[in-house]
């Protein structure tokens, strides 16, 4: 969701929170701006819609040397996308700006509050009510300028990355954080705040990561970061981040999701690389926590969106190989829910950004109960990994389309071992059954060979492109693949599509077939392959159009289907990684051909931090 990126130092501040904003674009936005200081004066720019709407509106700007400044990207949520709306918001005095991720929750109360001392919005957002809220403090109650920030931190609940500044302090840039991911970069004489590395990695990667209620304070040329509860001042580490600039590069490609798409011949060799040997498992950050996860009475998975999807699939690798009964629950749903959770519980939790709110309330709740935490996901340095016990970085590199691609087929790769490991422990599976299992050898060519069909892909995708829905059908491991490929549609096409099992077809969804409405199967070629053949054949009889993605070349499938996608044989996991890049592909096509923004579907949001 929202971006944020700040400087304060010795060079122009607009080139820079410029390129951070485009670096921020994949987290999905409605509006962006910049507040600066020149000359004593505080500049403010915002618009909606994209940054290069903003960059035309300060493009005469550039040539200031503005040496302190705040930007963000918006995503909607307290009032309507709007030039308004849009941050950074000031002060009634125009002397304070800040930009804010996150939702202040009790932003109502504190709005009536300063509304009866005569205090104006001009916006509807929850953020202004902090700005006034400090202001207040300022010129009402006559507190110091970071006292004032202090008392009203004390008043916002919710979650918050915040950047503050103020031009009668212009050597001041201050940042706090409650619940919303916020870094400090620093540079040679130069600090940046914002809430995600890649807009800083161009300037420097040192960082340090900001905890839950910890504020930092930069003024001419140090920092320093305390708990704003406390105000007692705290020790931290500046960490190396390492992140490869091709991967937030398009390349060669004209989107995002296609160079990602095309990436995950690479990078599910990433996420397998150093983890076997031997026909073993290794997946070191586990190591401290395996007999809390296989003595596990009650073993949860939890996550959202496509992730959950992983976590599907993960069920069934867990239950198949390791015989242990898997809960798989929505994390928005489990947060609320009275699951029986104790110390003899385990929860593997699954998040491509590691700051998805609704996936971090569901680990700090089994914490809170003595379960073991574990962590599946794609940023070092990001909540979830900080938070949950142990856990496995799925090594993608940065997933710029805001739909996810790389991340997963990573997710399900991870699992995968994860199952056999457990089943290894457990002495389940002999090593003859881990070789065969654990054999990738060839999954980049199978991968190469998909990628290379993608004109035939695209060929059969745009005879769909004004069907207004679709059925996608699975057994198996194909059934959760199935509910991605549904999913991976509506996000980029705005196509209504739903995902199901097979069977269960006919038990409601039948009703919709018609001649206008494709279904697509996965037909994998083993014991299930008669009867998904059976259910084609019951599409087929009501004249429903049938799109099948298969390893099988046979003639009655042949014979029964509209358009049929080949796909290399494998064995039953790699199908459902190679089904679904043709998924991601179908869907890819289909979305470009009705000319919408594939990397930045409308409503959606990257790394969704709140709830």
């Amino acid at each position: 969701m929202c971006g944020i990126i700040s400087y304060k130092g010795q060079k122009n501040s607009y080139p820079l929170l410029l390129n951070g904003l485009k670096r921020l674009e994949y987290r999905g936005y409605d509006s962006a701006g910049i507040a600066s200081f020149f000359d004593g004066q505080l500049f403010l720019n915002r618009s909606l819609g994209n940054v290069k709407n903003l960059e035309k509106q300060i493009i005469s700007n550039i040539d200031f040397h503005a040496n302190l400044g705040i930007a963000h990207t918006r995503w909607a949520t307290h009032g309507e996308p709007s030039e308004e709306n849009a941050h950074p918001h000031l002060d009634n005095l125009n002397e304070i700006a800040i930009v804010h991720n996150g939702i202040i929750e009790n932003h109502d109360s504190i709005r009536q509050l300063l509304l009866k001392e005569g205090i104006t919005f001009s916006s509807q957002t929850d953020t202004e009510v902090v700005v006034q809220l400090i202001s207040y403090f300022v010129n009402s109650k006559k507190l110091d300028y970071i006292d004032s920030i202090y008392a009203a931190l004390e008043l916002i609940e919710g979650a918050f990355a915040l950047v503050i500044i103020n031009k009668n302090f212009p050597n001041l840039m201050i940042g706090a954080r409650k619940s919303s991911p916020l870094i400090l970069g620093i540079g040679e004489n130069e600090f940046f705040l914002s809430s995600d590395v890649s807009a800083i990695i161009d300037s420097t990667n040192k960082i340090i990561y900001l905890d839950d209620n910890e504020i930092c304070i930069i003024n001419e040329n140090s920092y320093q970061i305390n708990d704003f509860r406390t105000r007692e001042s705290i020790e931290k580490i500046v960490e190396t981040v390492h992140l490869e600039l091709e991967d937030i590069e398009k390349g060669n490609f004209e989107h995002f999701m296609h160079k990602e798409i095309h990436d995950q011949q690479r990078t599910i060799l990433n996420t397998l690389k150093g983890r076997i040997s031997n026909s073993e498992v290794f997946l070191n950050g586990l190591n401290p926590f395996w007999d809390n996860i296989q003595n596990s009475n009650k073993l949860y998975l939890t996550a959202c969106g496509t992730s959950w999807h992983a976590a599907l699939i993960g069920k069934i690798f867990i239950e198949r190989f390791a015989k242990i009964p898997i809960i798989v629950d929505y994390a928005s749903e489990f947060r609320y829910n009275d699951s029986p959770i104790d110390s003899s519980t385990s929860l593997i939790a699954i998040s491509q950004s590691g700051e998805t709110a609704d996936t971090l309330a569901a680990i700090r709740k089994a914490k809170k109960l003595g379960a073991t935490t574990v962590g599946i996901c794609n940023v070092p340095g990001s909540s979830i990994s900080r938070e949950t016990d142990c856990g496995v970085f799925t090594r993608c590199g940065s997933e710029i389309g805001v739909a996810s691609t790389k991340a997963f087929t990573a997710q399900i790769v991870i699992l995968y071992l994860i199952a056999l490991k457990l089943a290894q422990r457990k002495n389940l599976i002999s090593k003859q059954d881990s070789t065969k299992l654990l054999d990738f050898s060839s999954i980049s060519t199978l991968i190469s060979q998909v990628l290379h069909d993608e004109n035939e892909i695209k060929r059969v995708s745009l005879k769909y492109t004004n069907s207004k829905d679709f059925l996608y059908l699975g057994r198996g491991i194909n059934f959760p693949v199935a509910l991605e490929g549904a999913l991976k549609l509506k996000e980029l096409s705005y196509i209504h599509a739903e995902g199901y099992p097979a069977a269960e077809m006919k038990h409601g969804p039948i009703a919709l077939i018609d001649t206008n409405m494709p279904s697509v199967f996965l037909v994998s070629k083993d014991k299930s392959y008669d009867k998904i053949l059976s259910n084609i054949e019951e599409v087929k009889a009501r004249k429903g159009k049938i799109i099948a993605i298969s390893d099988s070349n046979d003639n009655k499938l042949k014979s029964l289907c509209d358009d049929l996608i080949l796909i290399p044989s494998s064995n039953e996991f790699i199908f459902g990684i190679l089904s679904t890049i043709v998924l991601q592909l179908f869907s890819y096509f289909i979305a470009v051909d009705k000319g919408i923004n594939v990397d930045q579907p409308r409503n959606l949001a990257k790394s969704v931090s709140v709830e």
